[in-house]
């Protein structure tokens, strides 16, 4: 059954410290909303529900979002993605045949991106531009036990690598599965380009 016929968990992580940044990365401006908000809309249209891991800045960015989500907070947050992950399946219910995956910095995915991963068939699907992969990831529940087991030194790719072998790669004309908005020069590249269209 392909994913977008059946229930699938979307997942944001919001909990790092946007140390680079200065400034939560949560709540950067971006096409007339903030890098959060954005992402949510994006992913209610095909996700039910719409989990966000929040954790440094947790109160500031919780007050500040405007659409509806699932919010979860890692209070260990300063261990690392993979256990603000691991907080975020956690609460993945249990009719989800799979999740769709994103880090909070990857704002400019195109909507149709989305819908192409969610359409494809295979139990992990990377979206890739220019041979480079990206972000939104999906993966199906099955993948959820091996995502759980990591240590909290361990990192994600580890089990996507793994499965190297079921995984679909979707050459796509998106290169916002690449914009990976660390730091503020980061930040003015992406704005420089959304002005330019």
């Amino acid at each position: 059954m392909k994913s977008a016929d059946a229930s699938v968990a979307g997942l944001i992580l919001a909990a790092g410290e946007s140390r680079r940044m200065g400034s939560p990365k949560a709540l950067l401006p971006y096409a007339g909303e903030t890098f959060l908000d954005r992402l949510i809309g994006l992913f209610a249209t095909l996700c039910s529900p719409v989990i966000v891991v929040l954790g440094a800045s947790a109160d500031a960015i919780r007050a500040q979002v405007r659409r509806p989500a699932t919010f979860v907070v890692n209070s260990e947050w300063c261990t690392g993605q993979t256990g603000s992950m691991q907080c975020g399946l956690r609460a993945v219910p249990a009719e989800a045949e799979g999740v769709l995956f994103t880090l909070v910095d990857h704002p400019a995915v195109a909507p149709e991106t989305i819908d192409r991963v969610l359409h494809a068939s295979g139990p992990v699907r990377v979206p890739r531009f220019d041979a480079r992969r990206g972000h939104p990831i999906f993966f199906s529940r099955s993948l959820i036990a091996e995502f759980l087991a990591l240590p909290a030194d361990g990192a994600a790719r580890d089990v996507v690598r793994a499965h190297a072998f079921e995984t679909e790669f979707l050459d796509l004309d998106d290169p916002g599965v690449l914009a990976d908005i660390d730091d503020p020069e980061a930040y003015r590249a992406l704005m420089a380009g959304q002005e330019a269209r």
